[in-house]
């Protein structure tokens, strides 16, 4: 068996005609270098179509513009068409042309009339309407298959555009989970700030304050901080007669002055200082607020009663401290109502894991707890394997 390949064969469609010839009684009327032309047609086809010339000058590759007339329903059917004179035979005066830029109508209405005068069918005004009526055509393919028509640059593009669209679809998605979450799992404090325990040094007499030491300064206990200076008169207040009280013994007592000194009555450190250098102060004023320098800072944060399920003893936090980026952890080591009301808020006492620096007293604080789902299970099973 002869399996040979034979090089010769031509398909089926590179030796035929592509559109079949009918034809069909009409006429053609056309302009050919400023003359008028009228001719029968021999055939039609939905490429082109073919006359006679008879005695008319006509050359290959001329353009003409012209109507082709059909009868329909005794009815004159009318397409104007754009042709160029593909083949022309001098000895019959055969004229064989071909359409240029023809209408999607006009290729519609030439289909149906082939097709119905190729079945035998009668052609009618009303299926020619219902023809023209629906859509004939569809959109040509932008590319062909395998995206074969697009460059380097085109697929580029086409892949940045798509992956911006994933990168904005999968931002737009986590925010709105991490707001979902926010929303059911995260509880937040109404308010919190640094709490540090602190000492008040107060004026015993009436009279002037001039501070011993600078600001923030770390003190023993006993360490004088400062000195003050009353009059005579205060010192005596409450010990004299109404006999030693008089105008002379008066201007002598306040004229005289006597000093005294305040100390540290802690291991502490300069928190506040409240009555300026120079200034008079009252008995009894706080001077200084200390704070012992063994003592360590919490946070104290109030919370809605509906979330005291949440805000109990033991309950882990995270807070942020105002003025640092750092976000800090702790736990809640006692939960009541202020004051004893109980209408009142939660307020909770939290131990930071870390101590906090006592200079951040009175520093606001966020807080929240987070209940949602913990994978920490996670990481404590290899850590108690010894992994």
């Amino acid at each position: 068996m002869n399996t040979a390949v034979n090089l010769n064969v031509v398909h089926e469609s590179e030796a035929q005609r592509q559109h079949a010839r009918v034809k069909i009684p009409g006429k053609i009327r056309y302009i050919l270098r400023n003359e008028r032309m009228e001719q029968a047609l021999i055939d039609v086809s939905a490429g082109g179509f073919a006359f006679n010339a008879g005695n008319i000058q006509i050359s290959v590759g001329d353009h003409c513009r012209g109507r082709m007339q059909f009868h329909v329903d005794s009815l004159t059917l009318g397409l104007d068409v754009e042709f160029q004179v593909r083949a022309f035979d001098p000895r019959s005066g055969r004229v064989g042309c071909q359409f240029h830029n023809l209408k999607p109508r006009d290729i519609a209405t030439l289909r149906y009339l082939i097709s119905a005068h190729l079945s035998g069918e009668l052609v009618s005004t009303g299926d020619l309407l219902n023809t023209l009526q629906r859509e004939n055509f569809t959109r040509a393919r932008k590319n062909g298959l395998g995206g074969n028509g697009m460059g380097v640059f085109g697929r580029l593009k086409a892949v940045s555009f798509t992956l911006g669209l994933f990168m904005v679809g999968i931002g737009a998605f986590a925010y709105i989970a991490k707001s979902l979450y926010g929303l059911y799992f995260v509880t937040h404090a109404d308010s919190a700030m640094v709490a540090v325990p602190s000492m008040q040094v107060t004026m015993p007499r009436e009279g002037t304050v001039q501070s011993l030491v600078g600001p923030d300064a770390s003190i023993e206990k006993g360490a004088p901080i400062a000195s003050f200076s009353a009059t005579m008169l205060e010192m005596l207040k409450g010990h004299l007669t109404d006999e030693q009280l008089s105008p002379s013994n008066v201007e002598e007592l306040f004229g005289k002055e006597m000093k005294g000194t305040l100390t540290s009555p802690c291991n502490c450190k300069i928190a506040r200082q409240l009555v300026a250098d120079g200034q008079f102060a009252s008995k009894g004023d706080v001077i200084f607020e200390l704070v012992p320098q063994d003592t360590v800072a919490t946070v104290q944060a109030r919370f809605p009663f509906r979330n005291i399920a949440q805000a109990k003893p033991g309950a882990s936090v995270s807070f942020q401290v105002a003025g640092e980026d750092e976000v800090r952890h702790g736990k809640i080591l006692s939960s009541s109502l202020h004051d004893g009301d109980m209408s009142a808020n939660i307020r909770a006492t939290i131990q930071p894991d870390e101590p906090l620096p006592s200079s951040l007293a009175g520093q606001p604080v966020e807080v929240s707890i987070d209940r949602g789902p913990s994978l920490g299970w996670l990481i404590d099973r290899p850590l108690a394997a010894g992994l």
